[in-house]
């Protein structure tokens, strides 16, 4: 099997403050992982560690076999979009992906495959600061996939969109993984993330649970939801 990403003993410690200890898991071709957590479980370190954003104490965190700040032109390979990854307000949609694109090294039409696979061709010359939330998702997830990657890396996807928005991830997020993609996707939205995850990681500082989502939804009696709340309550 083919392994876009992978976690080995991946720890990493804040001074004196654990944030994130002995984390291994993998991210397969054609697989959508949901990664979940109480807020401060170590989601967000580790989306950091494994995109390069951060170093680990111990351990290690790959992208196709290698650190992620050896890959030439990564945004080719993985595409991120974690929390806190701002756009300059004043900029219109198209003119922040046209920048995301030279970034990336690749061609102008590129920016108009993303902004059609996400749905905002129709917005791309408003200026950001007039975006809704769920728009601003839609945009991050655009310049996530401006250099057509085979991996991507996601925080909390679905926070703003609407109904609609929430029915398009989630197909997207499917056709991607099935097309011989792979997601690794942080989210508190556990109902949503059962409709498209083939594996589950549930984080509390260490790794509480690492296994299919049938083998999760047996912890909780056919629920994804159930069986957090199960794991969570026999951690330490």
């Amino acid at each position: 099997m083919t392994i876009h990403a992978s976690f080995h003993g991946f720890t990493k410690w804040r001074g004196t403050q654990l944030a994130v200890e002995d984390l291994t898991f993998d991210v397969p071709v054609g697989c959508v992982v949901g990664l979940i957590g109480p807020n401060g479980a170590g989601k967000s370190t580790a989306l950091a560690g494994l995109t390069g954003l951060l170093d680990p104490t111990s351990g290690n965190a790959k992208v196709f076999g290698t650190d992620y700040r050896s890959l030439d032109r990564p945004a080719r390979r993985i595409g991120v979009n974690l929390d806190g990854m701002d756009v300059e307000d004043g900029l219109t949609g198209r003119r922040h992906l046209r920048i995301c694109q030279m970034a990336a090294g690749v061609g102008k039409e590129d920016v108009e495959r993303v902004l059609a696979q996400v749905d905002l061709t129709a917005q791309a010359n408003r200026k950001v600061k007039d975006y809704s939330l769920g728009m601003k998702q839609r945009l991050g997830i655009a310049s996530a996939l401006i250099g057509n990657p085979e991996l991507l890396v996601l925080d909390e996807p679905a926070n703003g969109l609407d109904p609609e928005g929430i029915h398009w991830l989630r197909g997207f997020l499917r056709d991607f993984a099935s097309t011989g993609g792979s997601v690794l996707v942080s989210s508190h939205q556990l109902l949503e993330l059962e409709q498209v995850a083939n594996e589950v990681v549930v984080l509390k500082r260490r790794m509480l649970f690492q296994g299919s989502l049938d083998e999760a939804k047996r912890v909780g009696n056919g629920s994804l939801e159930a069986a957090y709340f199960r794991i969570l309550e026999g951690a330490p």
